[in-house]
């Protein structure tokens, strides 16, 4: 109760001053859009030209092919030693892994599978796209949709979020580039993070006169506390993997290498702890006899009663 009440509050400062955010929107919108316009960088602050340095870089493949329709979310079944770790790796490099309504789908489609196989017992979240995680919503796409349908898709995010949040095995979220806005909540719904120093996350939405849709305004306080989410997000600051670590907004940081790929390096390891201490069927049974004990509380049935009258419940912890 006190976390949904703090997350609550973080939500709410943002509506306090959703009237400030006007004055910023139209110029952050302007930074934002002309990373991906080469002609419109040398207007830009030496700042923001190294964000869009970052938000451009090539795109690498792997050896294991995309599934039909599953294109911009590769899956990858490791075997051998590695096997019950699965990689979800996005693949949107002209986008810079940016969140549309097809990867939102594909996201949600993908957990579930997941969800229902007995096999899989670790994911890690991963980007396949050099010196990008996640760089948020796909502006571009966001720009052509009626109000109406912008809030059917945050709603779609959300829900897809929630699903990968709810996994019932251990998520590994490997950080090793950009991971902005839509991009570090998708993080943030993971057991665990893992950045490379060189990564870059933040909640920038301030910046574009909204506020975190996907789970931010709850998730990054639960994380890291109520008044240092709130100093990010009312800023939209954005933090290298050191200062992340920092503030426990991940567990581990480590040294960026050659190939780019240190933060998926150090999840893979990790899985691979989690391998033998992770038994999914034992897990559910476990679930279920907790679950159980709720059923003959008070609360159960005063939440039952609330929601059929349409009213607050009152919860006595009975």
């Amino acid at each position: 109760m006190a976390a949904a009440v703090a997350g609550s509050a973080v939500a709410l400062g943002f509506l306090q001053r959703r009237r400030g955010l006007a004055a910023v929107s139209a110029a952050a919108a302007a930074v934002t859009l002309s990373c991906s316009s080469p002609s419109s960088l040398g207007r830009l602050s030496g700042l923001a030209r190294g964000h869009c340095a970052a938000l451009t870089s090539a795109g690498r493949g792997y050896s294991s092919e995309a599934k039909v329709g599953e294109e911009e979310l590769r899956v990858r079944h490791l075997d051998d030693e590695h096997k019950g770790i699965v990689v979800l790796g996005i693949n949107r490099a002209h986008a810079k892994n940016a969140l549309n309504k097809n990867l939102i789908k594909t996201i949600s489609k993908v957990v579930e599978a997941l969800k229902m196989d007995k096999k899989v017992r670790t994911v890690i979240f991963r980007s396949e796209v050099p010196g990008i995680f996640c760089a948020g919503a796909d502006l571009k796409e966001r720009a052509k949709m009626h109000s109406s349908e912008v809030s059917s898709f945050v709603s779609k995010a959300r829900a897809a979020i929630n699903e990968m949040a709810n996994l019932p095995v251990p998520t590994i979220a490997a950080i090793d580039g950009i991971a902005l806005g839509g991009g570090l909540e998708l993080a943030l719904a993971c057991d665990i993070r893992v950045a490379a120093t060189s990564a870059k996350m933040g909640l920038v939405e301030t910046k574009l006169a909204i506020i975190p849709g996907a789970g931010g305004t709850q998730r990054l306080p639960r994380t890291i506390g109520v008044s240092l989410a709130k100093e990010l997000i009312f800023s939209a600051r954005v933090v290298d993997g050191e200062e992340a670590k920092s503030i426990g907004l991940i567990s581990h940081v480590v040294e960026q290498n050659e190939a780019g790929d240190a933060a998926y390096r150090r999840a893979l390891a990790l899985a691979q702890e989690f391998l033998p201490q992770v038994d999914l069927l034992t897990g559910l049974a476990i679930e279920e006899a907790c679950y159980a004990q709720t059923i003959p509380t008070k609360d159960r049935v005063e939440g039952l009663l609330a929601f059929k009258e349409k009213r607050p419940p009152r919860y006595k912890g009975e």
